[in-house]
């Protein structure tokens, strides 16, 4: 049952867990650089890990720009003394002063918003003028996820209009397209290509009527690679440093490891062959539908069912003596690491087969100081 993520020293450590494997996030963040091109060209995005030790990891190899989803994240980054944030969700009721806050308060990094709604942009730009200060504003490009964003055909109307507003310093696009699932790179190229052409008609047309627009991001981790061979901008990978079991499994070109486990624990033998872990799903993602991580070292053993603090596996037919003993501790990767990382205060870190540390999930909580 030994599998690459187990750790020597694990006697005393109370499961679940959550496990980081440095080595293996070092190997990713070099993986990203060198399809990136450069360090400089990458705005990562840090919702995934939530860490300021991933952050400073980052740092160390030559990233010092990030993109945060919270104002929490974006107030861990500061303190890491980062060069560029961008907040890349829309500010709506009390975070738009929370935001100004933020900028007032750590004024050697330089900030940035992002918007879709000109009545909204408005508003924050309102609040800023009041306060004496500018706020560097992107447009919010719907890319085709419907999620957030201005559509792209009125990208280019929108931000021109919010040029003139006071408090607003326009400062470029964010492009962030989640939608990019196709499994094949060369549709997933293509895909991307179709947007990016758009894109650069906009810029064009705004640089045709001296409007500047000097800052792009573009892309996620499945996307950033196109991005990188189509255009010369920034690139914001985000779930790629750390990887699950998810993109592993649903994009094959991208060889980024998965460097998270969860350690958990045989704690029952209820039937013949079956056995239940410690991780149910309050200590691992339970999006998306399906399988909600892989259990390594037993690969005959398939999930039966999961309740909140326990996962009935079973092992298949004509391998039943197999059962894992009480006790046994076991990893599993999840398929989804971005809320699984959210659920745990903090993260053993392990190098070279033992756990050597933690790291706290700095920015888990909404709210750290601001």
């Amino acid at each position: 049952m030994k599998c690459i993520y187990d750790n020597s020293n694990v006697d005393n450590v109370i499961s679940p867990a959550l496990v980081y494997y440095k080595d293996t996030i070092i190997d990713n963040i070099k993986l990203s650089i060198k399809i990136a091109g450069t360090a400089g060209r990458l705005w990562p995005h840090v919702k995934t890990h939530k860490s300021i030790d991933v952050v400073k990891l980052q740092q160390k190899l030559g990233i010092n720009k990030f993109k945060c989803a919270t104002i929490a994240e974006a107030e861990m980054v500061a303190m890491a003394h980062a060069e560029k944030i961008a907040l890349a969700y829309p500010l709506v009721g009390p975070n738009m002063k929370r935001f100004l806050t933020l900028v007032k308060t750590y004024p050697d990094s330089e900030f940035f918003a992002i918007g879709d709604d000109f009545d909204t942009i408005s508003e924050l730009g309102k609040i800023a003028a009041d306060s004496r200060i500018k706020i560097r504003m992107m447009i919010d490009v719907n890319m085709g996820m419907d999620r957030t964003g201005t559509p792209i055909p009125d990208v280019e109307e929108l931000y021109t209009k919010c040029t003139a507003l006071p408090g607003i310093d326009m400062a470029g696009l964010h492009c962030y397209d989640g939608n990019h699932h196709e499994p094949d790179i060369n549709d997933r190229m293509a895909a991307v290509k179709e947007t990016d052409d758009k894109i650069e008609m906009i810029v064009s047309h705004l640089k045709a009527k001296k409007i500047a627009c000097p800052v792009l991001i573009m892309g996620g981790t499945p996307s950033f690679p196109c991005h990188a061979k189509l255009t010369d901008y920034y690139l914001s990978p985000g779930t790629g440093f750390i990887n699950d079991a998810g993109y592993s499994n649903g994009f094959k070109d991208l060889l980024f490891k998965p460097a998270a486990a969860l350690l958990t624990r045989v704690i029952s033998h209820p039937s013949k062959g079956v056995f239940t872990l410690d991780l149910g799903y309050k200590g691992i993602a339970a999006d998306p539908q399906g399988s909600r991580g892989e259990l390594q070292g037993c690969p005959d053993a398939e999930a039966v069912l999961q309740n909140e603090e326990h996962w009935v596996f079973k092992m298949k037919k004509g391998h039943e003596d197999k059962v894992p003993p009480i006790g046994t501790v076991l990893y599993v990767i999840p398929t989804h690491i971005c809320p699984t990382s959210a659920l745990y205060p903090s993260i053993l870190v392990s190098e070279k087969g033992k756990i050597t540390g933690s790291w706290d999930v700095t920015a888990r909580n909404r709210k750290i100081n601001i």
